[in-house]
């Protein structure tokens, strides 16, 4: 039987755009109620005005840095105290993103260390805080973000497949050890979507993101927050370990089919 949602407390990382943003909306139509977390408060708090529009049962947003674990640990405080004695049910990791195309040999540490911060110490730092909070057997779910370039390498792109393989990874460590706990443990990893994520990767650089999907039809955030709502709402025995979702124009990374006269 379909798992419900509603009422349930979900927590979002990385809420105020992108898949984080659509999550937030596509729960709260399910009638769940929100923690969400991002470094941009004024869109956090734009994303819970849409969220409680559409329907969510109680919506709480505060300032986190996922890369900072002081941060985490003074937003999961705020998330203890806002939870009382009530279960979280749904962790949704989404906090992340790629900065920079350069190879290896001329390549920032900046950029670096910021992917591998967000990407996988990130998700440890707020897996390790939210599991006391996860109930047993109850159909409680994690959910990370990945990507294909988990999967598959490419040029420029080194530091960031690196940790979103590590995503992978830990995913599928975490699946070994809350075996027996009836807590699930789940990836999706897309390709080419559409969000800010090339806006970031290119530092402000809208010509070039808008190049990423020139002539093609990407994934949209909503796509992605469509299928986290679908795996959170499976039945409580049934765990979807990792799905990998590209749009139809791509085959592979760097295969792409792109229409000439769009």
């Amino acid at each position: 039987m379909k798992f419900s949602l509603k009422n349930k407390w979900v927590l979002i990382t990385g809420a105020s755009s992108g898949f984080g943003a659509a999550a937030a909306t596509a729960f709260a139509a399910q009638g769940a109620r929100l923690l969400l977390g991002a470094r941009r408060l004024d869109r956090l708090e734009n994303v819970a005005a849409r969220a409680k529009k559409a329907g969510a049962a109680g919506v709480f947003f505060h300032e986190l840095d996922v890369s900072q674990t002081r941060s985490v640990e003074t937003f999961m405080s705020q998330v203890r105290g806002k939870l009382k004695t009530r279960p979280l049910h749904v962790l949704i990791n989404n906090a992340g993103g790629a900065h920079g195309l350069d190879h290896v040999a001329t390549a920032k540490d900046a950029d670096w260390e910021t992917m591998l911060q967000t990407n996988v110490l990130g998700v440890l730092r707020m897996t390790r805080a939210a599991l006391p909070l996860l109930p047993h057997d109850a159909g409680a779910t994690i959910l990370n973000i990945g990507s294909i370039a988990g999967h598959t390498a490419y040029a420029g792109g080194a530091a960031y497949c690196a940790a979103k393989a590590g995503e992978l990874q830990l995913t599928r460590a975490l699946r070994h050890e809350l075996l027996g706990t009836g807590i699930r443990v789940s990836t999706v990893d897309p390709g080419l979507a559409e969000t800010e994520f090339s806006i970031v990767r290119f530092k402000g650089d809208r010509q070039k993101a808008a190049e990423v999907y020139a002539g093609m039809h990407p994934l949209l955030a909503g796509d992605i927050a469509d299928i986290l709502v679908w795996i959170a709402s499976r039945p409580p025995h049934v765990n979807i370990d990792e799905l990998l979702v590209k749009p139809v124009d791509q085959a592979e990374m760097g295969k792409v089919y792109r229409r000439p006269n769009a």
